[in-house]
């Protein structure tokens, strides 16, 4: 055998090991820790926290610190916070590439949700825009528990006077995720078919109002169960996904929100006019190459066809987060809310959003 082929040979080799190294890796699970002793002399309050990866059992409800605001932080005591799919892919790991962020073995941050809505109960020395007794919504780690910190310029806005607790608290992922795919990646203007796969979930309630909003033609696709409501959204068409393919008819869109991944990007293209856009909010599960698969097919052929496919994953902003609780408070948009739970039945709150069926949003009544 020539060198040159015992050289690539040894290389493959090496690579081939590393890769199964670190799917090894990635993929283990450490054991869940024992809640640390916590002083008696320090501020508590009540969290769900999880210390190991694994199905809804490994959340608890425990006590623990308190935090303090920084000098750029607010610190709000939480009303209301709102389960998102976000919520328990965390909790699993999965898919395992999430881990490279979040944790090897462990999460790194052990406290859980991220939607909130409450009051101000105190703010660091060089914070302006905020105040305690202020009404407030937005996105932060640990929102399933009693109080949570933000940074004065992070994912935080004055909450609408006329808006609950409970619609704000559901707004900021799946709100900013369905603005940003609409406005930012599909560039959706008057007059634009825009077709909405997953009508009825959290983003897809959201984004059929929001692409209304924007002056759009909207097509949401759901079950049969849930045309009504997307009717009710403002959805000029509705599709029954069990009795027809979108991908298959006449109609073309200028835009899709995939919110669900069960169709391919090239069957997806077959619904979009010449040079139209596929914006994938979601997509298929999975622990390895599942949640990939759509996204690897938009890489191949993106070079051959007019059409865009763009992977899409929502940014919390304050500028952002604002105009969402403007639109709300014009009416415009509103929160659709499926059930509610108590801070204590988080677990069974994540049983049911894993199961794929709520419509709109589950709210967690913390305060």
């Amino acid at each position: 055998m020539k060198l040159r082929y015992k050289i690539l040979n040894t290389v493959l080799a090496i690579i081939g090991v590393a890769f199964v190294s670190l799917a090894l890796v990635l993929s283990h699970n450490s054991a869940c820790e024992q809640a640390p002793q916590v002083s008696g002399k320090t501020a508590l309050m009540q969290a769900i926290v999880y210390r190991c990866y694994g199905s809804p059992e490994v959340l608890s409800l425990e006590q623990i610190e308190k935090p303090v605001p920084g000098p750029d932080q607010v610190l709000v005591k939480v009303q209301t916070a709102s389960v998102n799919p976000l919520d328990w892919h965390y909790m699993r790991g999965s898919p395992y590439f999430m881990r490279l962020g979040s944790g090897i073995g462990a999460p790194s941050d052990q406290r859980f949700g991220v939607d909130f809505a409450g009051k101000v109960a105190a703010v660091g020395e060089e914070v302006t825009q905020f105040k305690p007794g202020d009404e407030v919504f937005g996105g932060a780690s640990g929102a399933f528990g009693e109080y949570v910190v933000v940074r004065e310029t992070g994912a935080i806005t004055l909450k609408p006077s006329g808006l609950g607790f409970e619609q704000a608290a559901a707004a900021p992922i799946a709100g900013i995720s369905a603005l940003q795919a609409l406005r930012d990646k599909g560039k959706v203007t008057s007059g634009m078919k825009v077709l909405v796969n997953g009508a009825s979930g959290g983003v897809g309630t959201f984004a059929v109002q929001i692409a209304k909003s924007l002056g759009a033609e909207v097509t949401g696709v759901s079950s049969e169960r849930n045309t009504a409501l997307v009717r009710s959204l403002g959805a000029d068409h509705v599709i029954d996904y069990r009795s027809q393919d979108y991908t298959t008819g006449d109609k073309r869109y200028d835009v899709i929100i995939d919110n669900v991944g069960n169709h391919s990007p090239g069957q997806n293209r077959r619904a979009l006019v010449p040079g139209g856009k596929l914006v994938m909010v979601g997509g298929p599960s999975g622990n390895w190459i599942g949640p990939l698969k759509n996204l690897l097919q938009a890489l191949v052929l993106s070079p051959f066809v007019d059409e865009e496919f763009i992977l899409f994953l929502g940014q919390l902003k304050q500028q952002d987060l604002a105009y969402l609780g403007e639109l709300m408070a014009s009416g415009q948009v509103t929160s659709v809310i499926d059930r509610r739970y108590p801070l204590a039945q988080v677990p069974d709150a994540i049983r049911y959003s894993e199961e794929g069926r709520a419509r709109g949003k589950i709210i967690i009544d913390v305060d």
